[in-house]
């Protein structure tokens, strides 16, 4: 990591978004040791979310396979291609004495061509880091930048984002479950010519684990790069923005 590329961001965020909270970001790696390595979940099924709230504080921590603690993150994550079993009911309409059902899509037939359609990888890495952009050091090489924001801070990112766009949708929020709007759909970017940033944590079973008001940002960090050089001729200059500055802590 260009650690005058951090402390550059970090003076910048500073400037035109005041208090507003620092992103975290994410890397895979093989190497053990990168971070404090998360405990394996107590529970059965413990979203990925609950342990990022922490990286969020400053925390940092390295997972693998056996520290995400449900089969959903494990395939947002890379580490399995597998779905749970019954997920074509569990994701619809359940089976009556058998499975509750989420109830967020209306079919099971919905389900299985949905699946059928959606993103899959495997995960370049034994284990993915995740630490607050602060804690970022020169041996990290973050992949993903992730924000977990407020309106007001959602939209100068948004709007920072579409800043180079000819495009009406340099930012898209796809489906997903929240863990892969904030690291298979920004991972999955990160090669593409031109990349998008990607809104989320629509998710109503992982919204109890961030702030009633708060959504997620994610980028891949070549377009991350990109609107940190932009900020400075941007309309974060202009007296728009400072009517809306005024409004954040």
């Amino acid at each position: 990591m260009d650690l005058a590329f951090r402390n550059t961001f970090i003076e910048r965020w500073r400037r035109y978004f005041g208090a507003a909270e620092l992103p975290i970001t994410f890397y895979y790696t093989d190497e053990p040791g990168r971070a404090p390595a998360a405990s394996v979940p107590h529970e059965r099924h413990e979203c990925v979310l609950a342990a990022l709230a922490r990286v969020r504080q400053g925390e940092a921590l390295q997972f693998d396979a056996a520290t995400v603690g449900c089969d959903g993150g494990r395939r947002y994550f890379g580490f399995t291609q597998q779905v749970r079993p019954e997920f074509e009911y569990f994701l619809s309409c359940g089976i009556p004495g058998k499975l509750e059902g989420e109830r967020y899509k209306k079919s099971p037939e919905l389900v299985r061509e949905f699946v059928e359609r959606a993103p899959a990888f495997r995960a370049p890495g034994r284990s993915i880091v995740f630490k607050r952009w602060d804690a970022l050091t020169a041996a990290d090489a973050p992949e993903v930048v992730i924000f977990f924001a407020r309106p007001d801070v959602l939209s100068g990112l948004f709007t920072l984002a579409n800043f180079d766009q000819v495009t009406a949708h340099g930012v898209v929020t796809p489906f997903a479950a929240g863990c892969g709007s904030v690291v298979q759909y920004p991972y999955l970017e990160r090669d593409a010519d031109n990349p998008r940033g990607f809104i989320g944590m629509f998710d109503v079973s992982a919204r109890p684990f961030v702030p009633a008001e708060t959504l997620s940002f994610a980028v891949p960090m070549r377009k991350f790069a990109g609107m940190v050089r932009d900020m400075e001729e941007s309309f974060l200059i202009t007296s728009s923005w400072a009517k809306v500055r005024q409004r954040l802590p």
